[in-house]
């Protein structure tokens, strides 16, 4: 039997393939389930075209950490009137005092030329990196997704029906069906190298049930950092609310007379099981927030104060404002000058402490050596030896 060969590197390159892939769909899902674009998106039009064809996919910065929206960004944000508030991609073409007027690259009108109003800062998701003017793009990535995603769907509907629940439709489902499918290729890719490391008999240094410590750690500060980043992610949230500049007063909450200025009370509540940190900050102008950070126990609650002053125009406008939350790992006073900075300082920080305090007792008694899972590991050039040595 010849020596083991190492890698060669088409493997390698076909296992770095595999794993950016890999990330690639995880980033498509996990923005789909959370409604912010992760990483990678695409268009689902042609409204766009020729900047970006229909299916095509493209790379977006999240405006977290995007810099501030300027006329000709290309940005992805939630409509209120227009494409059933689902997410949109189109160009910034104009900048008002109430908002930006939006545009795709192969409409003749603007967005708010309809019955869209003016985008807010709140509204946006994130924007599309560009180069030099033009917008980084991915061809078919998202005709060969929303192939994907029809087939699981119609999975979805087949295994509802036939099962005769409906908790497998929606974006719940989806994940499900995701995370049981990702299971069932893990598992098959088990057993085959398994069978490979069968009919394999000679004494290597990749032995079975020996595995290296360093990658055990590793998977659990990934796996740490999506869990928790992507909780604090989805429990944070813009609430957008529609008012009207009039020149008349009335009983109607969300009519306001012109350059005037109306408290609202706006609970905020902790119903999960662990501590968080919340601020509220405005996320469009015309809004005001009284408020400083609070740290919730399970349970909590407390009521802010949030301000909206209307126009000196009448006329219909936007008004939100960002809700933060942060697991209540660290002081509040810090979390909150971490978070004056930028909000991803803050939740970098919270993962940080995170993810040190669960992986760091496993790092210490793993070590960096190997796990060895195996008290002994027996080959056909072992047995021929003791054979040998037992005639003798």
């Amino acid at each position: 039997m010849g020596n083991p060969q190492p890698l060669t590197g088409g493997t390698a390159v076909g296992r770095a393939a595999m794993v950016i892939a890999g990330l690639v769909l995880a980033a498509l899902v996990a923005g789909h389930l959370l409604g912010v674009p992760i990483l990678i998106s695409y268009a689902e039009s042609d409204s766009m075209e020729p900047t970006i064809d229909r299916g095509d996919g493209f790379v977006v910065i999240p405006d977290a950490v995007a810099a501030p929206v300027e006329t000709g960004d290309v940005v992805v944000y939630e409509p209120q009137e227009i494409e059933g508030g689902e997410l949109t991609t189109h160009r910034v073409v104009d900048e008002t005092d109430h908002g930006y007027l939006t545009r795709g690259d192969a409409n003749v009108v603007t967005d708010q030329d309809g019955a869209e109003p003016p985008v807010t800062d709140g509204q946006i998701a994130a924007k599309a990196l560009q180069i030099n003017g033009e917008v980084v793009t991915i061809p078919h990535l998202g005709t060969a997704v929303m192939g994907v995603q029809s087939g699981l769907e119609t999975i979805q509907l087949e295994l509802a029906t036939t099962l005769g629940t409906g908790t497998l439709l929606g974006s719940e489902g989806l994940a499900t069906l995701l995370l049981v499918f990702g299971l069932g290729v893990l598992a098959l890719t088990a057993i085959l190298e398994s069978r490979a490391s069968d009919r394999d008999r000679t004494r290597t240094r990749s032995r079975r049930g020996v595995f290296d410590a360093r990658l055990a750690v590793f998977g659990m500060v990934v796996l740490l950092c999506l869990v928790s980043a992507g909780t604090m992610v989805a429990m944070s949230d813009t609430t957008e609310a529609g008012i009207v500049s009039a020149e008349f007063e009335s009983d109607a909450p969300h009519v306001i007379p012109t350059g005037d200025t109306e408290e609202h009370t706006y609970e905020v509540r902790n119903d999960g099981v662990l501590p968080v940190t919340t601020i509220i900050e405005p996320a469009s102008d015309g809004v005001a927030v009284d408020s400083d950070a609070q740290t919730l126990h399970r349970g909590d609650s407390v009521n802010e104060t949030v301000a909206v002053t209307a126009p000196p125009e009448t006329g219909y406008y936007l008004r939100s404002f960002a809700e933060y939350r942060y697991f209540a790992v660290l002081p509040t006073p810090v979390i909150a000058g971490l978070h004056a900075i930028h909000p991803w300082l803050a939740m970098g920080a919270t993962t940080g402490v995170i993810v040190g305090a669960f992986v760091l007792p496993f790092a210490i008694l793993l070590g960096t050596g190997t796990i060895r899972t195996r008290s002994r590991q027996r080959t056909d050039h072992k047995r021929g030896f003791v054979r040998r040595i037992l005639r003798s």
